[in-house]
Order: structure tokens, then C-alpha cells, then sequence
């Protein structure tokens, strides 16, 4: 599949690049992509709630009344959960919902939701670019020129790029991203991936292998 090259202005240039269909030509794999967004969602969850239980509420452990002979039912303390201010019953206590799944069911899940934003055609890749400072309007300028203003979109970069990725910080429904480290989420996320040509490089290198 081959898609035209737009200049760092985001007007359209001469050349043009040939996306690897080992990896945006796939067959994609619905379930992979629910079991790694799954994955990812979950790992991301903190798990810290926690409610008291009796033995942790604050209280006497006094008898509240005699056992027998009230005409109501026994009680003990008033840290009874059927007491108001007593302990939880089966309250949520701190747990990891972190969730494993193997590496090449993770790369499967990347590429199907990569293939499926090139047979929607909402890949755009453009020339590598460095900025010397972080410049907010010149994504914006991009963004403008390529008709993506409004659109949720996902930048990639081909290497690590903190200056570009604090130009986009403040850009609307914006992402950036360094194309090793962006995920199934990212992906799916956005209705338009725009990649550098180093990105393209590094997704072919790290998801082009038929080992996953």
C-alpha cells in the first residue's frame, strides 16, 4: 500500500512511501485487540480502594446489651456491620488487576489495529522533522494544513523526541507518541495516525517479523 509524503508544513510532496503490508496489510484479529486494550486498561487501574472492616473501625467492643431477655435480637459490639458506623461487609480491599498476555499476542493486537486505520486510510506519514524548541503552533500549522483540526489524532515519532512531544501538549485531541513505545490503545483511539518516516521504520523493524 503506498501513501504520499507531506512535508513538517503538512503540504503534500513528491515522494511517497510503501507501507510494509507484513504490518498494515494483515487480516485483522478482533480478539487480540479486545484482550491487549484489556490488558492495558487494567494494568493502568490503581486498586488502592479499600473500606474498614469491623476489626478496623473505631469503637468500643462492649456488649451492647444482655443476650437474652430484651425481646430483640442479640447484639454484640457496636462495630457490628449491621450497625450504623460498624465495619463493611465484604468491602473492596487493595488488589492488583493487573492482567498478563504474551508479547506476540501484544505485537498481533498492534497490527490489526494498525491495519485496520490503513484500510480506513487514516495514515498519514510525513518527512522526519526536529524541532529546536517547543513550538505549539508549528503542530498546529500541520494539523491545520492536513484537515485534522478537530480530529483526535496520534503522532509518532521514529526516536524518543521531548521536544516535540511538549509542542503537542497543549494542541487538542492531540497525542504524541515515540512509534516503539505507542500502544493498541493508541491506535484505536485516534481517528488519524500521522507518522514520521523514522516511526515507519521503527514499527516495521519491532512488528514486521512473523515471530510477533
Amino acid at each position: 500500500m503506498k501513501v504520499k509524503i507531506y512535508k513538517q508544513d503538512g503540504t503534500a510532496s513528491s515522494k511517497s512511501v510503501t507501507l510494509d503490508e507484513k504490518v498494515f496489510g494483515v487480516e485483522p484479529n478482533d480478539h487480540a485487540i479486545w484482550l491487549d486494550v484489556r490488558r492495558i486498561q487494567a494494568n493502568g487501574r490503581q486498586g488502592t480502594h479499600k473500606a474498614k472492616e469491623r476489626s478496623e473501625v473505631a469503637g468500643s467492643t462492649r456488649k451492647l446489651y444482655r443476650q437474652k431477655g430484651t425481646g430483640g435480637a442479640r447484639a454484640g459490639d457496636a462495630k457490628s456491620p449491621t450497625r450504623r458506623s460498624g465495619g463493611t461487609i465484604f468491602g473492596p480491599k487493595p488488589r492488583n488487576y493487573g492482567i498478563k498476555i504474551n508479547r506476540k499476542t501484544q505485537h498481533v493486537a498492534r497490527r490489526s489495529a494498525l491495519a485496520y486505520k490503513a484500510k480506513d486510510e487514516a495514515i498519514r506519514v510525513v518527512e522526519n522533522f526536529a524541532m529546536d524548541a517547543p513550538n505549539t503552533s508549528t503542530l498546529k500549522g500541520l494539523l491545520d494544513a492536513m484537515q485534522l483540526t478537530g480530529k483526535s489524532v496520534l503522532l509518532l515519532t521514529g526516536s524518543h523526541d521531548s521536544v516535540v512531544y511538549r509542542s503537542g501538549r497543549n494542541v487538542p485531541k492531540l497525542t504524541v507518541r515515540n512509534a516503539s513505545e505507542c500502544s493498541t490503545l493508541d491506535v484505536m483511539k485516534a481517528q488519524v495516525v500521522i507518522m514520521q518516516e523514522g516511526a515507519v521504520e521503527s514499527l516495521v523493524s519491532q512488528l514486521g517479523t512473523s515471530e510477533g
